[in-house]
């Protein structure tokens, strides 16, 4: 009798304290965000042309003012997320998180977030960038978004920046055409007119250190080979792939 005493008045003890601990936790104040952060730089005049040379560099120092909650907080989280511009943040990239209220952006990563967020390179994108602010790992119902500015930016492709060049092309030997890349079948193609009895290579970042001909005119990319001749002028489409190093051209009707 004395040992099922003891278990009831064990129990009693664990229930008043349970109880007593959820009384607590419903008295305890929510957390609420009380002022939103304030974004300052980059302002709606920022506009720069990211370089894949350049791409540890310093492309923008973010600012903004800090946010305030209501409530029992520890530290609160700041988010720099952008968007293409004009669609209300309905799916925002993540650039980086900090507890600070600056971020240094460095050209890379801008260029990265701008890839993530769906916009092609050697284009000027209208982008816009705002600040979210949360407490805890995940918000819990606590994030607020800070006003919006509208940047300018023209990113590069985070893949290899392969193009053609020759007098087969529009531009001739002065400058590339930039090819595109297919991010599933890591491939490379253009549709464009050539100019027929002329020629054109394959060369890597618009320069001759990384070229490809073809030494035997029988598809394959050989590394400084011999210029692809076009036999007659129209369009063509051109696909290559440097991993195989193999290429086809073909004259469409």
């Amino acid at each position: 009798m004395k040992n099922l005493n003891k278990i009831l008045i064990a129990f009693v003890s664990i229930l008043t304290i349970s109880c007593s601990d959820d009384i607590q936790d419903t008295n305890r104040a929510a957390v609420m965000a009380s002022a939103a952060p304030v974004l300052l730089t980059p302002s709606n005049t920022f506009n720069i042309i990211l370089e894949n040379a350049n791409q540890n560099d310093l492309a923008t120092s973010v600012v903004w003012n800090d946010a305030s909650y209501s409530g029992t907080t520890t530290v609160v989280n700041y988010t720099i997320e952008i968007a293409k511009a004009g669609t209300s943040f309905a799916t925002p990239v993540a650039v980086t998180t900090t507890t600070n209220r600056f971020k240094d952006i460095t050209v890379g990563e801008l260029n990265t977030a701008i890839l993530t967020a769906g916009l092609v390179p050697f284009v000027e994108h209208q982008v816009d960038i705002r600040i979210k602010s949360y407490v805890g790992t995940i918000g819990n119902g606590s994030a607020s978004y800070s006003n919006s500015f509208t940047i300018k930016a023209t990113p590069y492709p985070s893949w290899p920046n392969w193009g053609i060049i020759g007098s087969a092309t529009p531009t001739g030997w002065g400058s590339d055409t930039n090819l595109d890349y297919d991010l599933v079948t890591q491939k490379y193609s253009i549709t464009m007119a050539l100019i027929g009895g002329q020629e054109f290579k394959f060369r890597l970042d618009d320069a001759w250190a990384t070229n490809y001909g073809d030494d035997g005119g029988n598809g394959t990319l050989d590394p400084g080979g011999a210029n692809i001749a076009v036999p007659v002028s129209g369009n063509y489409k051109i696909i290559a792939d440097f991993n195989a190093l193999t290429y086809t051209i073909t004259l469409l009707p």
